[in-house]
């Protein structure tokens, strides 16, 4: 048999698990890198983490999705934004000031003597709970349901099975009657280059 041309690339794709989904709840998870970026555009200030499950069936799920990623363009997944306050007084403003608080006081009660100084970068080695939910959305004219990283919690709720259930979040359009059930319970193969419509998956 003669060897056709896209097989190297089909072999790649077919070794490559894509976008593994994270089952809905809760995860420890330690901080491997702390990011400030300054908004553009009018957007607001943010701060960047990503980070790898720390404990229990899922630990090192990051690393070894990167790892086994062949893609040039590779990207760690394990990351998520906390947008930061503009103290400008208004009503969006202060939804943000309160999940940065959630942020500040999940740091403190999962890490013995943490205390918030403003010192973003020293999250960085910090343990944190994190909370995974369902998001339903369309791209490219294809329902597909996948899990984001929604709220943080303590440590402690993750460990003691205490976290509160995400509610199932629709985007562009989601509808539920096109979205593929295998693909939504097992994995979901998300397109290169559509961190915009997923952010920071």
């Amino acid at each position: 048999m003669k060897k056709f041309k896209g097989y190297d690339e089909a072999r790649k794709n077919a070794n490559f698990t894509g976008s593994a989904k994270l089952p809905v709840g809760g995860y420890v998870v330690k901080i491997q890198d702390v990011k400030y970026e300054e908004g553009q555009n009018g957007n607001s200030d943010r701060i960047l983490l990503a980070y790898d499950i720390e404990e229990g069936e899922f630990a090192g799920f990051f690393k070894k999705q990167y790892e086994e990623n062949t893609n040039e363009d590779k990207k760690w997944k394990g990351k998520t934004a906390i947008y930061v306050p503009r103290d400008d007084g208004s009503e969006k403003d202060e939804w943000t000031q309160n999940t940065f608080a959630k942020w500040t006081a999940s740091f403190e009660e999962s890490n013995d003597g943490y205390k918030w100084d403003w010192q973003e970068k020293k999250w960085k080695g910090l343990l944190i709970g994190v909370v995974y939910g369902e998001v339903g959305t369309v791209i490219d004219g294809k329902e597909i349901v996948y899990t984001e990283c929604r709220f943080p919690v303590s440590v402690k709720k993750v460990r003691d099975n205490d976290c509160p259930v995400p509610r199932f979040k629709k985007k562009n359009g989601y509808t539920g009657n096109g979205a593929d059930p295998k693909s939504a319970n097992d994995f979901v193969s998300i397109p290169e280059g559509s961190e915009e419509e997923i952010p920071f998956l």
